[in-house]
């Protein structure tokens, strides 16, 4: 995603909302690590598995790498 440079408004608005930005760039960055994290524990697990019921573990991976992207999308489509 390219940043767009902020030079609107004062100088003070400008650092809130590059301190804005820089933490919001900093939460996708988490969230992405977790959810790769995440992805991979689930990955393993089904490869371990094979066929059959899954576990409720694993459902709930599956859960929070949702969860996980839907909060990425979210903070990707913020502008400051």
């Amino acid at each position: 995603m390219e940043s767009i440079p902020i030079t609107t408004g004062d100088p003070a608005q400008r650092q809130l909302a590059i301190a804005a930005n820089q933490q919001r760039q900093a939460e996708i960055k988490r969230d992405m690590e977790k959810m790769a994290e995440l992805t991979q524990q689930l990955k393993d697990y089904l490869a371990r598995s094979g066929e059959g019921v899954m576990s409720i573990d694993a459902i709930k991976k599956a859960e929070q790498i949702e969860k996980l992207a839907h909060s990425v999308k979210s903070k990707m489509k913020q502008a400051f």
